[in-house]
Formats: C-alpha cells, structure tokens, sequence
C-alpha cells in the first residue's frame, strides 16, 4: 500500500487534431492511459477516444483521493460545452496538446 500523500489521480479532458470533441475521464496513471487511447486511435477505433482520435491532452487536475477525482470527473461531465472550454482556456490558455509534457 502506497503512504499517505503518495497517491495520484487525474481528471482530463482530452480532443482531436482539429479541437472539436471532448472526452473528460479519470485515471490513477495518465501517460498510460493517453498512450492507450491512443493507440486505441490509431488501431480498433473501439472506445469513445479511438473514434473521435480524442487523445490529445489539453487539461487536467490531479487528486489524492479517487472519490474527489470521481465527483470531479461527474461534475465537468455535467457542463455544458461552453463551460467546459472554459475551463480548458483558464488552464491552457493557448490550447496547447500536453502529452509530451506527462511524465
């Protein structure tokens, strides 16, 4: 068991080349999790983030506790688009792709 303090989740968001889809999920590891819609993207198309190509990270926020990340996670599910975008400008200002910056 990981000490108190150690753990890590994130919520992100996530779009395609040309901006026009979001996909907000939850994950304990994010690089793995982008590789893997990624290469869902580039293979089956079998998930949300393969057929729409939505696998290029322009926010997140990170949480120790999995429960606060899930609420999160419901709570921008439930905005509206323009909100979400927001959001996403407030943090990134230049909606910039980060995944080259996910250690």
């Amino acid at each position: 068991m990981k000490p108190t303090g150690t753990h890590n989740y994130f919520v992100y968001i996530t779009t395609n080349f040309t901006k026009t889809v979001l996909y907000i999920g939850v994950t304990n590891n994010l690089k793995k999790r982008l590789f893997e819609h990624e290469q869902d993207a580039k293979t089956v198309k079998q998930h949300f983030t393969g057929k729409y190509n939505a696998y290029y990270l322009v926010y997140l926020e990170r949480f120790q506790n999995i429960e606060d990340a899930i609420a999160r996670e419901k709570q921008l599910k439930g905005w509206s688009r323009i909100k979400k975008e927001n959001l996403i400008k407030e943090f990134n200002p230049e909606l910039r792709f980060l995944n080259a910056e996910i250690e």
